[in-house]
């Protein structure tokens, strides 16, 4: 009896702790580099701990036209932070893997205007996601598409 017992306790904790496995290789899914819809970037997605962050690893006008210098992050609302360089930055925090395809909880950072926004992340396909950025209500907000890019390995 107790063999029998210990087999189906095995079993079960076997069983949670297969499905967690499986859950993080599924949420790993979006580790990559993406492409958004304007193609002014590239965003390298990669996960820290038990979380999904992107960060800007490319940029269509890299030099602002007026300093010549790398552009910065001239719109962020914090003066300390206007002369950082947008290359390299962290623009999608703190995602975790919802399931069914789905990453929420993090937030969305818009370079353009200064923003950051409650965000939600969907992949639709192994290589299209669509990227919700809202305030509020998921209602109230805007989705991207961004595609996945080949990284070619040296």
């Amino acid at each position: 009896m107790k063999k029998i017992l210990f087999i189906a306790f095995a079993a079960f904790f076997g069983t949670i702790l297969s499905s967690f496995v499986n859950q993080d290789a599924a949420g790993d899914r979006l580790i990559g580099v993406w492409e958004p819809s304007n193609g002014r970037a590239r965003v390298k997605v990669e996960k820290i701990g038990a979380k999904y962050y992107g960060k800007i690893v490319w940029l269509k006008e890299a030099v602002d036209p007026v300093t010549k210098q790398p552009k910065t992050d001239k719109n962020n609302p914090d003066p300390n932070l206007q002369n950082v360089p947008l290359k390299g930055y962290r623009m999608l925090k703190d995602f975790v893997y919802a399931g069914k395809d789905e990453w929420t909880e993090g937030t969305i950072y818009d370079p353009l205007n200064g923003s950051t926004y409650s965000c939600t992340i969907k992949m639709t396909d192994k290589n299209s996601l669509e990227i919700r950025g809202y305030i509020g209500v998921s209602a109230l907000g805007r989705t991207d598409i961004w595609k996945r890019l080949e990284v070619k390995k040296k």
